[in-house]
This record gives C-alpha cells, structure tokens and sequence, in this order.
C-alpha cells in the first residue's frame, strides 16, 4: 500500500511548512528580520505503464503511460529580501538601509558576518559596534569631545566638535551587495554569512549605484505579514490532517484485506 507511504511524506512536508510559518511568527519584532517560505518537490514516480512505449507490433505509442507519484520531499527554505517598514526610534546609532545593501560586521573569530539590523551603540574606544559588542566595518571611532554624531544617507559619519565651525569626518560606513541574498546562510544573533551560493560580497558606499542609502534614527523592521503568515499556518495544518486521513484510510483498508477469508 503506497498510500501510506506517501501519505506519511506529506504529514513531514506540511510539519517543515508549519515550523518555518511559526519561526517567522515568532521573529515577528525581530529587527532586520526576512521571512522564509517552504518550497517543495514531488518524489521519483514509478511507472505502471512508460509513457512512449509501444503498445503493438505495428508500433502504436501509448499517449499518457501511467505513473504513480512517491509523495512529496522538502525543497529548500526561500529567504524573501522584501523591504521592511522603518520605524523611527530618534537613537543616534540607530541606523536603516532603504534598498539593496548589509551592514558588514567583523566577528571575533576574523570572519565577516552581513546583517540589515543596525540598532548600534559605542564601545568603551568610541568605535560603532553591534548589540554584541561587534564592529561595524570599516571600523569608525567616534571622537571623545564629540558633543553631536549625524550619519547621513551616503554613509559619512560626522562628528560635531565643541569650538569648531564645521563637522569631523569621522569614517565612511560602507554595506555589501550579493548576487543572490537568497544563498546567505543564517547563523542566529541577526546575522548572515557568505556561501558559495550567495557568491562574493560586492562593497560600496550608501547611494551609490546598485546600493540603498542609510537612514539615521530608524530601523528596519520584519517584513512578516502576520494576516499571511495566519492564513499560511491554516492552509498547512489542514494539509496535514488531511494527509493523516489518508494513512487513516489506508489503514482501514489493508485492515479490511486481512479480514477476507
């Protein structure tokens, strides 16, 4: 009996359905957050009857065959790059890319990791840091004497100096591009590592062509859409009760086998 079978991949499909739907849920106020989607792929088929075989000796072809699918198998786990709304907190390190672009961080291990949450702070040098303690590339101190930070969209941090007419210079913030955002790979704490599938990261200035600006004051918020991700849950759990009446059936049935005499 195939049905149970196949009926049994499809309860574990819709099981990955529901717990990628309740991750995004739960990351709902998470900042910087990408909403995934669960995409999926029919199994081998077995052939009753091989579509284009000859059905004579006259050299008749049969026009359909007959296949029976195996069930259902996990794909891949899509991460969706939409922009999220920017939600004004009026901190001075909060920062926000609108359009195309990842803060870069420098790890402790040397490594660089890519996010879009930019709630930063200072560190006890001055320097522009993560919530962890981690620095944002390419490393900007702030001046001590500073009395005012501004960071406008193309990246410029500019420090007001108590005495003097104009702002300091204190760095350029540069994000990173990739060819496919998709081929990041998470590693939890909001950030994102390069992959062989994500391709090189491409870095550049804030409002240049082919990368966002950046947002003083604001962050991005999750772009999960929380009436989607509802109707999306129901959809999968009634998948999945339905694929358990089907084992239900086949049990019912094969029980009803056992019983002729």
């Amino acid at each position: 009996m195939r049905a149970l079978d196949i009926a049994s991949t499809g309860m574990q499909a819709q099981q990955t359905n529901v717990e990628v739907i309740s991750n995004n849920i739960a990351n709902l106020s998470t900042t910087g957050y990408k909403r995934q989607r669960a995409e999926f792929q029919d199994l081998l088929y077995q052939n009753l009857r091989r579509v284009g075989s000859t059905s004579s000796d006259t050299g008749t072809i049969v026009p359909s065959g007959a296949q029976v699918g195996l069930g259902v198998k996990t794909a891949a786990v899509y991460r969706i790059s939409e922009q999220g709304a920017l939600q004004q907190t009026s901190n001075t390190f909060d920062l926000a890319v609108q359009g195309n672009g990842f803060f870069q961080v420098t790890l402790p291990s040397g490594e660089t990791a890519y996010t879009r949450d930019g709630t930063f702070a200072l560190s006890p040098s001055g320097e522009i840091v993560t919530a962890d303690g981690y620095i944002v590339q390419p490393g900007v101190t702030i001046p001590k004497n500073a009395t005012g930070v501004t960071i406008n969209p193309d990246g410029e941090v500019l420090a007001t100096i108590a005495g003097a007419v104009a702002p300091t210079n204190a760095g350029q913030l540069q994000i990173a591009n990739f060819p496919n955002e998709a081929g990041l790979e998470a590693s939890g704490g909001n950030l994102l590592m390069q992959t062989a599938a994500s391709g090189s990261a491409q870095s550049g200035a804030p409002g240049s062509p082919g990368f966002g600006s950046v947002l003083q004051g604001f962050v991005e918020t999750s772009n999960v859409n929380v009436v989607s991700e509802m109707t999306n849950l129901i959809t999968a759990q009634r998948a999945y009760e339905m694929n358990s009446r089907v084992i239900a059936a086949s049990d019912e049935m094969m029980s009803t086998v056992t019983k002729l005499h």
